[in-house]
């Protein structure tokens, strides 16, 4: 076996994981404590009890003392009220200590999910994540909860009653002791089998989850091609895989209760054996016999408890193991140490400087190659370039979703590696022509801009991006609920909420992916406009896919492959660069072009490539 699959194994078998989740319960110390002083009264109740009916029995039943049994039984009474009320107490505190744990444990998975950079989705499903917020952290709560209760009781009434037993009679606690190894080894050996396929079975409802994800998101394109038998039999599959995994989980649980069960309790009628003929021959009396007895099956009750749980904390270590891979995760994309600050200022000067960059997981390919490029205060960039030519790449650079492999990327002569990615993005705004509604109100799909703008904030940036029109039409107005990625909104409406959060945001650096290439007319007007009044003042970069665009640009930027092949006005690229030449032809009508004053040269020099976005 090799070092690095013994250290699997060893992993697999250890409980270490769920070490993990005592920098979450230190913060509840006190209802901790309350537990824990709930469950001492309520255990030592229990383990006093045995002595009161060994007493009842010796005594009780004495005709020289019978006027004395209703003061014993009385006394039994009291001692149920108090493992009753303190057996209340404690699973109560420890209950809430457990949903607590795991409601923070999921906020913890979530803050940290949600930092997480582009890189770490490109490499891991949505459904795996969700899986990991939801299943696994129930697997969590039920140890934190009711299992830590359980097996806080069970073993200190284990423990309690197996020392009693051994001040009751010694000799019969020593059979039994010497039982015991014989009988928890088999146990502990099927648990760590339970182990195992408690962490496949959860692996196994991770790739459920992320294929009905990856279906449900794209629902449409799956009916438009009549797919839906194909894709739910796909899922059917999966679903059974996962299945047949949990039932072989289940034998092997079940397997293990039978086990623990009917060993421990063998263990126990063989030592009651051996005391009921130590009391034949008057070793003993009747009264330590039924102590010992008692202790006995608080002993046997709770040592299966713990074996049953012995199973639940398997699973939940390999959940825990699972979550933990998750929070071990870093973003590549971190926060400096000491994080300079980018002065305060109206508009805002960005500089790319030699930037030189690949994709993670496209290592060998440049996205970008030696990209320098100065954008003045409150200048209009546009960039233009065949699909794939690193148009795209440069918006998530300067949003710092990646940081390049080379060279640098200043806002006001200030490094953005050396700042903290929120105040970056702090800075700029962005209108993507996909746009992300949330399944919130329009309200509060605009005020994501800025959270703490007031209603008349919103109102005023509606009506800049002309949404407000449409947004009043709406069945409750600026309180409508807008459906799951704005399934009540058209093309054009959606985007003039984005670009009415945009201007909610009121960024000095603006970056569009020109947001109306798939509209209609009427909607492009409209967007159009919205987005012309977003620029002014500002300094601007779009990715230019109307020729409009183009015209009102202070330069174009044509790309190639990753690097700047040219940069001029509409003007000057027409006269001196044949690619953008034909691009612009390929893309427009001719009669637009005439209309613009620029003829259109030919020849066999000219390198096809339509004016489009990034994939």
């Amino acid at each position: 076996m090799s070092d690095t699959t013994a250290e699997e194994t060893n992993k697999r078998k250890s409980l270490k994981p769920l070490a993990m989740l005592i920098p979450f319960i230190l913060p509840y110390k006190g209802t901790l404590a309350l537990a824990l002083i709930a469950l001492l009264i309520a255990s030592a109740t229990v383990l006093a009890l045995p002595v009161a009916v060994r007493e009842v029995i010796d005594h009780g039943f004495s005709t020289n003392d019978a006027t004395q049994i209703d003061r014993y039984f009385l006394a039994l009474m009291l001692f149920a009220l108090l493992i009753g009320f303190f057996g209340a107490a404690r699973a109560y505190f420890v209950n809430w200590l457990g949903e607590r744990v795991v409601a923070d444990l999921r906020d913890r998975i979530f803050r940290h999910v949600v930092a997480m950079d582009p890189t770490f989705f490109e490499t891991n499903k949505i459904g795996e994540v969700l899986s990991r917020l939801t299943a696994d952290t129930t697997l969590i709560q039920s140890i934190s909860g009711a299992g830590l209760s359980i097996v806080l009781r069970s073993s200190i009434q284990f423990v309690g009653a197996l020392a009693l037993m051994a001040y009751t009679n010694l000799k019969l606690t020593a059979f039994l002791v010497v039982l015991l190894p014989l009988v928890i080894t088999p146990i502990l050996m099927i648990g760590q089998w339970v182990r195992r396929l408690s962490r496949s079975s959860q692996d196994r409802i991770a790739d459920a989850s992320g294929y009905a994800a990856e279906i449900l998101n794209a629902v449409e394109t799956v009916q438009v091609f009549t797919a839906e038998k194909r894709e739910s039999q796909r899922f059917g599959d999966a679903i059974e895989s996962s299945f047949d995994t949990a039932v072989l989980r289940i034998r092997v649980r079940a397997l293990m209760t039978m086990a623990a069960t009917s060993m421990l309790f063998g263990a126990f009628i063989f030592v009651l054996w051996m005391g009921a003929k130590e009391v034949l021959a008057a070793s003993i009396s009747g009264g330590e016999l039924g102590q010992f007895v008692i202790y006995a099956v608080l002993v046997g009750a709770s040592g299966a408890a713990l074996s049953e749980f012995w199973g639940e904390l398997q699973r939940a270590a390999g959940a825990m193991e699972r979550i933990t891979e998750l929070l071990l995760m870093r973003p590549a994309i971190q926060t400096p140490l000491q994080p300079l600050l980018i002065p305060p200022a109206n508009t805002r000067q960005v500089q790319f400087d030699s930037v030189n960059f690949s994709y993670p997981s496209r290592p060998d390919k440049p996205a970008i190659s030696q990209f320098s490029l100065q954008i003045n205060p409150g200048e209009h960039i546009a960039l233009v370039g065949a699909s794939g030519a690193g148009k795209s790449t440069v918006f998530q650079l300067l949003l710092r979703f990646y940081d390049p492999a080379s060279g640098r990327i200043l806002i006001d002569g200030v490094d953005i590696a050396k700042v903290d990615p929120a105040e970056v993005r702090s800075l700029i705004g962005i209108v993507p022509q996909e746009t992300t509604i949330f399944g919130l109100s329009a309200a509060e799909n605009i005020r994501f801009g800025r959270p703490n703008a007031s209603d008349a904030e919103i109102v005023d940036a509606a009506q800049a991006a002309h949404a407000d029109g449409f947004i009043k039409l709406l069945h409750d107005g600026y309180d409508t609920y807008l459906g799951e990625k704005g399934a009540r909104l058209s093309g054009g409406q959606k985007q003039r909420i984005a670009i009415a959060r945009a201007v909610l945001k009121d960024p000095p650096i603006l970056l569009l992916d020109e947001a109306t290439s798939s509209l209609d007319a009427d909607s492009e007007r409209l967007v159009q406009f919205a987005l012309e009044k977003l620029q002014q003042n500002r300094t601007t970069m779009v990715i230019a896919h109307r020729l409009s665009t183009v015209l009102k640009a202070d330069h174009i930027v044509l790309m190639e492959d990753g690097k700047i092949r040219n940069i001029g006005t509409h003007q000057e690229l027409m006269n001196r660069e044949p690619h953008y030449v034909r691009m612009v032809e390929l893309q427009f009508d001719s009669s637009v072009l005439n209309q613009t004053g620029f003829s259109v040269p030919t020849g066999e020099n000219l390198s096809p490539g339509p004016l489009a976005n990034d994939p």
